[in-house]
């Protein structure tokens, strides 16, 4: 990846953290799911409503962390609203094998928007638990059903 790239990257993330979209408590919401990782203390709770049509027509979430975690957050927050469950679910383990593979993937800015920037993520393996947490918990409340909500 070129310098000037990394840096483009680096800023994309930087501005998510620093301007999060979808940064709230969705009520009325049909899925949430909270994701903590006890080596940094990063806690992202997700939180999603489907429409009558079977879409995800919102997707929103809250918390504290890292500008990695943070900004996954809001990167994903853009990426899976408007999409049914089982484009979401691919979408889900797309990312993270994506985060998780060894070599460099082939990414677009021009085609995958922002989300590409979080393929820099991965020269630092120790945060890349930090760019899946929201990933990992917007699974987790897809998984649970809208049932679990406990609120």
């Amino acid at each position: 990846m070129s310098v000037d790239l990394s840096d483009l990257y680096q800023e994309i993330i930087l501005g998510h953290n620093r301007r999060p979209r979808n940064e709230e408590v969705l009520e009325p919401s049909n899925y949430k799911a909270e994701g903590f990782n006890p080596l940094c203390g990063d806690r992202i709770t997700v939180y999603a409503r489907a429409d009558g049509a079977g879409r995800i027509e919102r997707v929103t979430f809250v918390g504290e962390g890292c500008a990695i975690s943070r900004a996954s957050a809001s990167i994903m927050t853009t990426q899976v609203q408007g999409r049914t469950i089982s484009e979401i679910s691919q979408r889900i383990s797309d990312v993270i094998a994506m985060l998780s593979q060894p070599d460099d993937p082939e990414m677009d800015l021009a085609v995958e928007g922002d989300l590409a920037a979080l393929a820099g993520v991965r020269k630092f393996p120790a945060r890349i638990k930090c760019a899946t947490l929201s990933w990992h918990a917007l699974r987790a409340a897809i998984e649970k059903g809208s049932d679990a909500i406990d609120d």
